[in-house]
């Protein structure tokens, strides 16, 4: 039985939501999804639960980051299929997490794994280490399992974070194009003042202002599987903005879509 996975960042910056949340929801209805993997969940408003209503997902695993951050930022799971287990992992630094559940899919277990990871321009040993203490975790499951991994990895496909990746496991897009994508990061849509200013002083706090660049674009997005898992499809998704607001897409990363399938 095939299974559809999405991962998609939908930024915590709520100030455009109104005039986007529509396009996020009616892109993913269409889609018809059996699993989301959402990163930047704003909290106490929570959006992934109103995302999960729109598009008739009725299974949310919310995932707190750590510390001063818990009651203000989160990563979820949302899932056509009940949850056998579900857990967290504190990646230990930037209070940021990563979280898991597993699911059963024609009597098979699979673990979906979701990370948002260290943010810093270029290559940063936190991230890397971030991604070791995922790969460790992900071990941890039985080999029998299915494993995806996903989510925002602050990595582009060059960095070594997205290497170690590749050493265990497949990335979805690169299996069916050759490539990872373009880019996936960021889109058109105009962020808050504050949001805008929290992330160019994070530039400077970070030491990397060589790094500034009002016109980067990258690829930090990904969909990662075991490597018996059979990649039917990968899509980059959410890319378009709205018919009347060439600058309003429905968050400032594009998403991913893959197609999954099991040889048994």
């Amino acid at each position: 039985m095939p299974i559809k996975i999405v991962t998609i960042n939908i930024l915590d910056d709520l100030s455009r939501w109104q005039a986007r949340r529509d396009l996020l929801a009616n892109g993913l209805a269409a889609l018809n999804p059996d699993l989301v993997a959402v990163q930047e969940v704003r909290l106490p408003q929570n959006p992934a639960r109103w995302l999960a209503e729109q598009i008739g997902l009725p299974y949310i695993s919310l995932t707190p980051k750590m510390g001063f951050e818990s009651s203000k930022e989160a990563i979820a799971i949302l899932s056509r299929f009940p949850f056998v287990s579900e857990g967290m992992l504190d990646l230990k630094g930037q209070q940021r997490v990563a979280q898991y559940v597993q699911v059963e899919v024609s009597n098979q277990p699979w673990i979906i794994a979701n990370g948002h990871f260290y943010w810093q321009p270029g290559e940063s040993p936190t991230r890397l280490r971030q991604v070791e203490l995922f790969l460790d975790w992900l071990k941890s499951f039985p080999e029998n399992f299915y494993h995806v991994a996903c989510g925002d990895f602050n990595s582009t496909p060059v960095e070594a974070p997205i290497q170690r990746m590749r050493e265990h496991f497949v990335s979805t897009y690169a299996q069916v194009h050759g490539r990872e994508p373009d880019y996936t990061c960021p889109t058109a849509l105009p962020r808050s003042y504050r949001s805008q200013l929290r992330t160019i002083l994070g530039f400077f706090v970070l030491i990397r202002p060589k790094k500034f660049n009002l016109n980067w674009h990258g690829t930090l997005d990904y969909i990662f599987t075991d490597p018996q898992i059979k990649v039917l499809d990968c899509q980059v998704i959410l890319n378009h903005p709205r018919p009347d607001n060439p600058k309003i897409y429905p968050s400032d990363h594009f998403g991913l879509c893959a197609t999954l399938e099991t040889s048994v």
